[in-house]
């Protein structure tokens, strides 16, 4: 039997691709990248980009983690920054 878990590289991968070190929250869930949130839901299968400022929080948009949780943080990434 196998088990594989998007989110134990999840955090190493934000880092890979945002080129900086990520703000861990809520248990390797969740990470801050300046003022974005990066914030893995619904059982690793959804990438969501949340906006905040302070305590209020706004949702960007959803990314869908098909294979890898790189690709999935690569094209939050280009939604972010393109």
């Amino acid at each position: 039997m196998r088990f594989e878990d998007p989110a134990a590289d999840f955090v190493p991968a934000v880092a890979r691709v945002f080129g900086t070190e990520p703000r861990v929250l809520d248990g390797s869930r969740a990470v801050l990248v300046g003022g974005v949130k990066l914030q893995l839901e619904a059982g690793e299968r959804e990438l969501w980009l949340i906006e905040t400022h302070g305590a209020l929080e706004r949702r960007l948009g959803m990314i869908a983690v098909r294979e890898d949780i790189e690709d999935a943080v690569r094209e939050a990434r280009e939604r972010l920054h393109g």
